[in-house]
């Protein structure tokens, strides 16, 4: 028995998330369902976690288990000859058998986009959040930095999520302001809870806009309650960008 990792990207947009689901299309069922006609077995994909529908990912990882014998390259050519245009698998490689995408993680790395000027963009619509108010990015600097070390994250955790522990380690924090009206917000973390990054991004718009204040925002992370925060920000700006282990 093998066991393969695979790193994916894909566009979000017309599909109900990662995580395969019972009626709807996901991400997990398309790659499944390529690499069993492939192996002609039934292929169970473990991802290193879900992205929600409308995400994207530049470098989701996965891994699974097959008796197949089938060489690494034409394995991965075979799979992007099958999949629709809007996922591809950038890489495949065997790996010990102990291997777990999930279980493995170390940090993941989320950006989330910005499109902040007076008119929406056409070609940036499914890809970013687009925000007519002027946004003062060094305010919004100074209220991320906070987010970096050790928390409780409950007050940007979704009031649906099943995780019990909201504590999490955020390591590094980024904010690029482009020309165009582009906003990119980095994140690495050992992990995120359910709709965190948009639970911050949508609290971060609110100090950009001047509502709050960066101690404020503080006050926010520390009062442990979703309620506090701001809007949860919509699906189509957040990219999972990297995962290291």
């Amino acid at each position: 028995m093998r066991n393969l990792k695979i790193i994916v990207e894909y566009d979000g947009t017309g599909y109900h998330g990662w995580q395969r689901q019972p009626h709807d299309i996901t991400i997990q069922q398309m790659l499944e369902e390529k690499f069993g006609i492939l192996t002609q077995e039934e292929i169970m994909l473990i991802g290193s976690g879900r992205t929600d529908a409308g995400v994207h990912a530049a470098g989701q990882v996965a891994n699974f288990k097959t008796k197949s014998k089938i060489g690494e390259r034409n394995l991965l050519m075979g799979a992007n000859s099958l999949l629709p245009v809007d996922i591809v698998v950038k890489d495949l490689v065997e790996v010990v058998k102990g291997f777990h995408a999930r279980y493995d993680v170390k940090s993941k790395i989320y950006l989330y986009q910005i499109f902040n000027d007076m008119y929406p963009s056409a070609l940036y619509r499914n890809y970013s959040w687009f925000v007519n108010s002027p946004l003062d990015v060094d305010l919004i600097r100074e209220a991320a930095r906070q987010l970096i070390g050790t928390h409780d994250f409950s007050s940007f955790c979704a009031a649906n999520s099943d995780a019990v522990n909201h504590i999490r380690k955020i390591m590094d924090v980024s904010v690029r302001q482009e020309e165009g009206g582009m906003i990119k917000f980095f994140i690495e973390a050992d992990g995120f809870l359910r709709h965190m990054v948009r639970n911050i991004v949508g609290t971060l718009v609110d100090v950009g806009k001047g509502r709050l204040s960066p101690s404020g925002f503080l006050d926010i992370m520390k009062a442990k309650d979703r309620n506090m925060a701001g809007v949860t920000a919509p699906p189509q700006g957040l990219f999972l960008i990297e995962v290291k282990y």
